[in-house]
């Protein structure tokens, strides 16, 4: 494997900070994706958008371009275009041989930090041509629940195997296990009354979904699950009002598909048995949804062999790691393609304080080649 030119590393980094300095928050990735589609277009390659855009409620469908023409093996590489919400525009700044946002916001390394890579993969093949064939596809709306991997259709795709890199720990781990997430809504509605004069008279949904919250079980659970409450609204503005109207929302998570059923059939209990208390008896209506299914990988899976194969020529020693968290290999693996999330050596996503190193991108950059001489060798 060549390691990344000094150009090249220039580059990418340029690019990672003109990325980052886009906002694309889900749904709103109208800008970003110009910007995708306009560097991939000047270095000859062709771009089309799928109708994720609609399927989603977005500004953007999930972009896919093709290097190579060979009509044999192909190998995608999926990043994601959002990011979470952020108050203000972000100003990237080198820092101690990293970049931080220069602010209150987010960086947005999750996930700009891939999509810079394969940018620059895309200007190396492209000139010098590679071993396989290659597809880049840049997704919509992942943050929410992977909802622009989920829109894809998988007959557009010619490859069978392929990576993300959307996992903010050190370079060498591969992702081996990821959970089913199962998000949750409790509406419950009660009956409006005079707190003063008449609260008998009233039906608390406030009350009824503090009884249930309080009976959940929350946090971690085990080792493989995990459960949060996370957004209660009801209510009116005035003090005098016993509360018609509540709603909760939440998730659970587990590495075990029948236990993040088991915790979904918890949550239900707890809420209906709240609503129907005698003294409360409101209406409810719950909503179920499931954003992703998990996996765990068998290491003898191609992907995840030539994966190792290429951290070890970049220096790394392979890791098999679980998460809690999903990626669009989640999407992508339900879909049929032998899809693995590769640590991405990003730090804090999701928050102010998120950083990555200049020498972590330029890591990734290379093991992305070496991945690409790998298959080249099969």
């Amino acid at each position: 494997m060549r390691p990344a030119s000094e150009l090249e590393t220039r580059r990418l980094s340029e690019t990672f900070a003109a990325l980052c300095a886009i906002p694309s928050p889900s749904r709103c990735e109208g800008a970003v994706a110009a910007y995708v589609r306009n560097e991939l277009e000047q270095i000859g390659l062709e771009v089309a958008e799928d109708d994720a855009a609609a399927a989603v409620g977005g500004q953007s469908g999930n972009l896919l371009a093709r290097i190579g023409n060979r009509g044999g093996q192909s190998v995608l590489f999926c990043a994601h275009l959002d990011t979470v919400p952020h108050e203000g525009g972000v100003l990237p700044v080198l820092v101690d041989g990293g970049w931080e946002s220069d602010g209150d916001t987010i960086l947005g390394a999750d996930n700009k930090a891939a999509v810079a890579v394969l940018l620059e993969l895309a200007r190396r093949t492209t000139i010098e041509g590679a071993p396989v064939d290659l597809e880049l596809c840049f997704t919509v709306a992942e943050e929410p629940g992977l909802l622009g991997a989920n829109a894809l259709d998988i007959s557009a795709l010619r490859s069978e195997v392929g990576y993300v890199y959307d996992h903010a720990t050190p370079i060498g781990e591969i992702i081996g296990a990821s959970p089913t997430h199962i998000r949750w809504r409790a509406d419950i509605r009660g009956r409006p009354a005079h707190a003063g004069i008449a609260p008998e008279d009233g039906r608390s949904a406030i009350t009824a979904a503090a009884r249930a919250i309080a009976a959940l079980p929350d946090g971690r659970i085990d080792q493989s699950t995990t459960a949060n409450v996370a957004r209660i609204r009801g209510g009116v503005a005035g003090t005098n009002v016993v509360p018609e109207h509540c709603q909760v929302d939440g998730e659970v998570r587990s590495l075990e598909q029948g236990r993040a059923e088991l915790m979904t059939e918890a949550v239900a209990e707890a809420f209906q048995d709240a609503a129907n208390r005698p003294d409360c008896q409101c209406d409810l209506d719950l909503t179920i949804e499931r954003s992703f299914v998990g996996y765990k990988l068998d290491e003898g899976e191609p992907s995840v062999v030539a994966a190792k194969a290429a951290l070890e020529a970049c220096g790394y020693e392979p890791k098999i790691v679980a998460s809690g968290g999903g990626s669009d290999a989640n999407a992508l693996r339900a879909k049929g393609v032998d899809c693995v999330n590769l640590a991405n050596g990003t730090q804090n996503p999701h928050q102010p304080s998120e950083r990555v190193a200049v020498a972590e991108l330029e890591a990734m950059l290379n093991v992305t080649f070496a991945l690409v001489d790998v298959f080249g060798e099969d």
